[in-house]
């Protein structure tokens, strides 16, 4: 596949260190009319930076295989694995790996898009490269708070511009205010008369596809609030009604490069072919998931898992015939291991064969070139749906067909191996028809099959503790960390205690149930 990251983009960050290195031949760099200077460089390389930095740390995946897959996916029963360094399977504590996202998102994603949104700031031929930059910052801060909960927002990234080294915390409430005013203002200022960003990785430039992005990302964060806020939830699902995506042509997804290293490949399949360990043999789809496919009848499942992808045991071998039969597949339980402990080892369960006969992730969802899905037409369809069945805005039904449909259809996007025709998902709808009074029960589940099939399990995680849907069986593991409840957060990063003393102590004895993994963020309270 050619990449979509041109040359100059990939390299962008590595001119803007350089330029800022010291060197013997100052006078030569600084009249240099090839040299990047801070009035030179074109801003624009950033906002590259930023959308690939939002997929994963440049440091091997470092973030998204502790924060998304080792814990997010695990939380929400999407997978399930038996490899003991997974700590989110069995809920317990390592705190080097709940502190993973902090510490590569403040560095990798919030600086550089506060630089971006500073380098663009007053500038008019940079009038819609600035809103995109108000908008990502808020993309990207709004998953770190989701995970952690009150943390440095206003004054994150601002080291340079500011000098404060030491951001203070602000309040989630606070941080979710300012999140839905700056993406309402930088959506409703895009133009598309003014600048075109030909570095842009979602949409190529197009400033009406960003405006519909805006306003879905607006809808996710107004339903983030339904349980704290509702009458400002409403509010805004209000505003961006007839505004948001209108098919899966408006999907934002990083599209990757199998050849270009480890800094632009799919960093979820990173993780899952196992450059790094065991993954790509012992982490499968979860019972709970593959349960919930097979009863439904759900063409997706056909798709999504295959079996046999490896062969024994003993070789760990790819398999040349993996099975995607619908009734080969089978989830591995959570909360399982290869202890030899009866209660607790895999092997014990009454239909135990070998690990290759649990269900993996079929070769198509995790090519090296594959799309990172970022925020889909299908999600805001099925917020969309939640809205209307809460508050009347529009048809229920209509936004739950249309975000089921686009939620089944979209999987072409990963591999034309994936496709499902629109026929298969007018199947599903007759026989799983929109139920009233059962409504959010069935839009939330949706959302979670969904969420889980992009991988997106940072987003599964946060609409279930949002709602409670779908109802999961936590797991029972001796010496868990949570007394057998599902985690709730992220505590925050012991680093914080000695680099930032006092505004860690005065955020971590605020946190709800306290900072820990059963505490809860403030819109989950």
């Amino acid at each position: 596949m050619k990449s979509i990251f041109p040359k100059h983009a990939v390299l962008a960050s590595a001119a803007l260190l350089l330029a800022s290195s010291c060197t013997d031949n100052f006078e030569d760099v600084n009249t240099n009319p090839a040299t990047y200077t801070q009035s030179s460089f074109d801003a624009n390389y950033l906002l590259t930076q930023s959308q690939l930095t939002y997929t994963g740390s440049t440091d091997f995946a470092y973030e998204t295989w502790r924060a998304n897959l080792i814990h997010c996916s695990m939380f929400v029963q999407g997978m399930a694995t038996v490899i003991s360094y997974w700590a989110g399977d069995k809920y317990l504590l390592n705190e080097g790996y709940t502190a993973a996202y902090w510490e590569k998102s403040y560095s990798e994603q919030v600086k550089s898009v506060t630089d971006l949104v500073e380098q663009t700031r007053n500038k008019p031929q940079y009038k819609n490269l600035h809103q995109m930059a108000r908008i990502m910052r808020a993309l990207i801060m709004e998953r770190i708070t989701d995970l952690y909960g009150d943390v440095p927002y206003v004054e994150a990234g601002q080291g340079y511009y500011t000098g404060v080294i030491t951001p203070k915390y602000d309040k989630q409430e606070d941080i979710y205010t300012d999140l839905l005013k700056e993406v309402s203002e930088a959506t409703a200022a895009l133009d598309p008369a003014a600048d075109i960003s030909a570095n842009d990785v979602f949409f190529k430039g197009n400033i009406e596809q960003w405006q519909r992005f805006g306003n879905s990302l607006i809808l996710r964060m107004a339903m983030r609030l339904t349980k704290v806020n509702e009458a400002t939830a409403k509010q805004y699902a209000t505003q961006v009604q007839g505004k948001t995506m209108q098919s899966n042509a408006d999907n934002a997804i990083v599209l990757h490069d199998a050849v270009g290293g480890r800094t632009t490949q799919n960093r979820n399949s990173q993780v899952l072919l196992g450059d790094g360990g065991q993954e790509h043999y012992y982490v499968k789809w979860s019972k709970t998931f593959i349960d919930y496919l097979k009863t439904n009848n759900d063409p997706r499942l056909t798709r999504i898992a295959v079996t046999r992808l490896y062969t024994s045991d003993a070789t760990k071998t790819p398999s040349q015939t993996p099975i995607a039969t619908f009734a080969a597949q089978k989830g591995l339980p959570n909360g399982r291991d290869l202890s030899g402990r009866p209660a607790y080892d895999v092997s014990t369960a009454p239909d135990y064969t070998s690990i290759p006969d649990y269900s993996s992730p079929s070769p198509g969802m995790i090519k090296r070139n594959g799309p990172t899905f970022v925020l889909t037409y299908a999600e805001s369809e099925l917020l969309l749906a939640e809205a209307a069945q809460r508050w009347g805005l529009g048809s229920a039904v209509a936004h739950y067909n249309a975000g089921v449909t686009a939620a089944i259809t979209c999987l072409s996007q990963y591999d034309a191996a994936l496709t499902i025709p629109a026929a298969e998902a007018t199947t599903y709808l007759a026989a799983h028809p929109y139920n009233a009074g059962n409504g959010l029960q069935m839009i939330n589940t949706q959302y979670w099959a969904h969420t889980n099939t992009l991988l997106d399990f940072y987003e599964s995680w946060s609409n279930w503790r949002r709602t409670g849907i779908p109802v999961l069986t936590p797991v029972s593991y001796p010496n868990n960390a949570t007394s057998g409840q599902i985690p709730r957060r992220f505590p925050y990063p012991t680093a914080e205690i000695t680099s930032n003393p006092n505004n860690y102590r005065a955020a971590s004895g605020a946190v709800t149930g306290g900072d820990n993994l059963t505490g809860r963020v403030w819109w989950d309270k």
